[in-house]
């Protein structure tokens, strides 16, 4: 067997996307406690699991169904034809490899069919990593919010995408 087949049969399997599940509040909360000076506890992500208002994609890694852990999340609130991404979070070890980008072609695909017509988010103006992931999506300010993250000292930019 050549080393480049070798090399493919032994790298890790490529995330795949699926919807989350109530059972992933823990993993969701660890993941968000990781990305953000104030996560979100396993309570929280539960009952956003659960909000049939709320789309929740998760990213998992792994051979089998049961090993698949999960290495990032997207959480989306839609109401008529906008929707907000409530938040993204992606594993320290996997940021950086498309993990981000592949949660939100996936997430963006399904609001595509739900006929979602906007995208809104707020990102803290210096996260320099998402903000290049967003404008890949055809994300632009449409606001600021000063003073919003960190105790008052950073600013969100408030953005939109437009999907139809």
């Amino acid at each position: 067997m050549k080393l480049c087949n070798l090399t493919r049969l032994f790298a890790a399997p490529r995330p795949i996307c699926e919807p989350g599940r109530v059972t992933d509040a823990d993993d969701l909360a660890a993941l968000h406690a990781h990305a953000f000076r104030h996560g979100w506890p396993a309570t929280e992500m539960e009952a956003l699991i659960a909000d049939p208002t709320v789309t929740t994609i998760v990213a998992r890694e792994g051979r089998t169904p049961f090993a698949r852990r999960p290495i990032g999340f997207v959480m989306i609130r839609a109401a008529a034809d906008e929707a907000e991404i409530l938040t993204v979070a992606v594993a320290p070890a996997r940021r950086g490899r498309g993990v981000g980008r592949l949660m939100m072609d996936e997430a963006i695909r399904r609001l595509y069919f739900m006929r979602i017509a906007s995208l809104f988010l707020e990102v803290d103006e210096s996260n320099g990593a998402a903000l290049a992931l967003y404008r890949r999506f055809g994300f632009r300010e449409v606001g600021r919010r000063a003073s919003y993250y960190a105790g008052g000292t950073a600013n969100a930019l408030v953005m939109r995408a437009d999907l139809k």
